[in-house]
């Protein structure tokens, strides 16, 4: 008797619990909805968005929580989905990932990507220390820069368990960045004389997300975007091995800070999170064609989704004074990274002439 008085406590618990979340959740879903709204409505007037939904729905999220701050019965369920459904969504971006499509791209294109990539963490990271950023908005913007813009923020900052505040400065001063280069860049095809092969591998290698990359390479033709595109899912796919190192070294510090017990073995399942191995587990399947390809445009717009709305939870969880005070230095660490990342890409299609 006593223990299913405890089994029914148990689950009064776990749907209390439950109720709790909704309220928030609602709300940034209500964000969610208007976000991809204004996105659609760019699509229709532009053909492609030139600030996308989870942009919008942080600065949304933002302005709401400027004019009213969310009561503690709301607390709960933006949390939830601030962290839990963004852990969801960069899971399922694993289904989306093809290792075969990436390797016919050839030896030396792939190796020349990943060590721009690999040099630009490198660089953006120590640049955004020496102008005094702390280490986890360091680490956010290298990766922004680096990989592929918002994405590799949002999948980041769960790993290296950044607040909310440090991920909507850098994703904020990163996406307008992408959306000046989205516009600017094809300005550098005259200039420069690239070729719609040299054009494809710069936008590919410097415009932060794919729809962007689209947009920046369908004015100089279908080979320009053919290309960009294959640059740019290398790009991404450097993410995965990039969250799964941060994860480890994360892992390796709570250790020798004492917050690991001294003598224990450390599973990989403890020193790499759930959602990386579901990530990597799902991108196996996927090279593997263990995933229906019927089952793939579902699961990206799924992981789509529960982003714009962890997007708008970190809105709706951000002081805007708080920027004010990192504004000035986050944007002079994104834009000479870009600028930096710009001129280390002009070099690299020089040598693919």
């Amino acid at each position: 008797m006593p223990q299913q008085e405890q089994d029914q406590g148990q689950k009064q618990g776990a749907l209390k619990r439950i109720f709790l979340l909704i309220p928030g959740i609602l709300l940034c879903g209500v964000v969610t909805v208007i976000s991809l709204g204004i996105q659609a409505a760019e699509e229709r007037v532009f053909d492609h968005p030139y600030i996308e939904a989870l942009v919008v729905a942080i600065l949304l999220g933002m302005a709401v929580r400027t004019a009213w701050e969310p009561p503690e019965r709301w607390r709960s369920g933006i949390a939830f989905s601030a962290k839990q459904l963004l852990e969801v969504a960069v899971m399922l971006l694993g289904a989306s990932i093809s290792f075969a499509a990436i390797v016919a791209s050839g030896g030396l294109l792939i190796g020349a990507i990943a060590v721009t990539v690999v040099i630009m963490l490198a660089v953006t990271y120590g640049l955004s220390r020496i102008l005094g950023l702390k280490t986890k908005l360091a680490i956010l913007i290298a990766c922004g820069n680096s990989i592929c813009g918002n994405s590799a923020i949002a999948a980041v900052a769960p790993v290296i368990e950044a607040d909310g505040d440090d991920i909507a400065s850098s994703i904020s001063f990163t996406a307008i960045l992408g959306v000046l280069m989205v516009l600017g860049l094809p300005l550098l095809i005259p200039l420069l004389k690239l070729t719609a092969t040299q054009y494809g591998i710069l936008a590919g290698l410097t415009v932060y997300a794919v729809p962007q990359v689209l947009a920046a390479t369908v004015p100089a033709g279908i080979v320009s975007t053919q290309i960009g595109t294959l640059v740019k899912l290398v790009r991404v796919l450097m993410l995965g091995p990039i969250v799964v190192a941060l994860s480890l070294l994360v892992a390796r510090r709570r250790k020798a800070a004492g917050t690991a017990k001294a003598g224990a073995s450390i599973s990989p399942f403890k020193l790499v999170p759930w959602f990386i191995i579901g990530f990597l587990v799902l991108a196996a399947l996927r090279s593997f064609q263990l995933v229906p390809d019927i089952a793939i445009a579902p699961v990206t717009r799924t992981a789509a989704i529960l982003t714009v709305v962890s997007m708008a939870a970190l809105g709706l969880g951000v002081d805007v004074r708080v920027l004010s005070t990192v504004g000035g230095r986050v944007t002079a660490a994104v834009t000479l990274s870009l600028m930096l990342l710009l001129g280390l890409s002009i070099g690299l299609v020089h040598f693919f002439n």
